[in-house]
């Protein structure tokens, strides 16, 4: 039904022109698949457990690969979701229509509250839907969650390896250069400790593909103060490897 804006005009049919169910054949792959934005470690685990490509994802920016590893007897899949809501969602489209049904994903994020020091983690139960992916997957709404199994995971990893964490809603916004004063207040306002650009569109086609997928992220640049601070987040070379075996093990306790 038209709407005074675009973004609003949801579609409730479950098969689309394009639909990823019909192009895109199943193969053997493991149904539980971890999604990491970090592509140095991604490199690094994949040569030191001697990965496989099972996929391999076309792109007009290239080449996305779908990697095996085994890790404790079992088979994960690897995915770098490459970067922004609607690339991330595309992709986890194709490896949910190829098999995969259990997603945890590790990242980083900008923090919206100066105490969460570099390399926090932080596990999201909802994403505030400050994008335009997951409006085509679910009717507007103010914010999506992510899967209860999901976060269960997570927590009872964090847990047992005794991981201090902080559960709080993110704030996905499409637009990092448009993160304003007044915009990262109400974010506030609302329970957002965190900013990132893809868990929104994440949770919000896993509920409509019916897979079951959460989130770990850690605390990066702060966006809380007068001023940016990068805060040298990304060259946190030991978080962002540790996530991803925190994140792999949650995943495989799905």
């Amino acid at each position: 039904m038209r709407q005074n804006y675009p973004i609003l005009e949801f579609d409730p049919a479950l098969e689309a022109i394009i639909e990823p169910g019909r192009l895109i054949a199943p193969i053997d792959t493991p149904e539980h698949c971890v999604i990491c934005f970090f592509k140095e470690i991604i490199e690094k685990v994949c040569l030191e457990k001697q990965a496989r490509t099972i996929a391999e994802m076309k792109w007009e920016n290239g080449l996305h690969a779908l990697c095996e590893i085994e890790v404790a007897g079992k088979r994960l899949a690897v995915l770098h979701p490459g970067v922004g809501a609607p690339l991330a969602a595309g992709l986890l489209e194709e490896v949910i229509a190829r098999g995969c049904k259990k997603f945890i994903a590790c990242g980083g994020c900008g923090v919206l509250d100066q105490a969460i020091a570099v390399g926090h983690v932080i596990v999201p139960s909802a994403a505030i839907r400050d994008e335009g992916t997951s409006y085509h997957y679910l009717p507007p709404s103010r914010e999506v969650n992510a899967s209860l199994p999901g976060i269960a995971a997570i927590e009872a990893v964090l847990q047992a390896h005794q991981v201090d964490y902080l559960i709080a809603k993110t704030w996905t916004t499409d637009a990092p250069y448009r993160e304003t004063r007044s915009k990262v207040q109400l974010r506030k306002e609302e329970g957002c400790l965190t900013v990132e650009m893809e868990a929104a569109a994440f949770f919000a086609v896993a509920q409509f593909r019916g897979a079951t997928f959460a989130q770990i992220l850690y605390g990066g640049d702060d966006l809380s103060s007068e001023e940016w601070d990068h805060r040298g987040w990304d060259k946190q070379t030991s978080i962002r490897e540790k996530l991803f075996w925190l994140a792999a093990e949650a995943c495989l306790n799905l």
